[in-house]
């Protein structure tokens, strides 16, 4: 296993580890419906996170398919 995946793999640990604790502790950690809900309460932030993935899809998946 390279680093990368290593790094991967940690940050998936972080991930289940901070939304088991966020579901157990209702004070301690907002739940991920908490956060998503306040990111999304702006038009700014919904504009910036369509950008953001349509960014990542022109790039990584769309580009590919039409390259030489």
């Amino acid at each position: 296993m390279n680093l990368s995946s290593l790094g991967f793999a940690l940050e998936l640990a972080a991930i289940v580890t901070l939304v088991i604790l966020g579901e157990r502790d209702k004070d301690g950690f907002a739940t991920l419906a908490e956060i998503l809900d306040r990111v999304m309460a702006t038009r700014a932030a919904r504009i910036c996170i369509l950008t953001f993935w349509w960014w990542l899809g022109w790039h990584f998946l769309f580009s590919q398919t039409v390259a030489p």
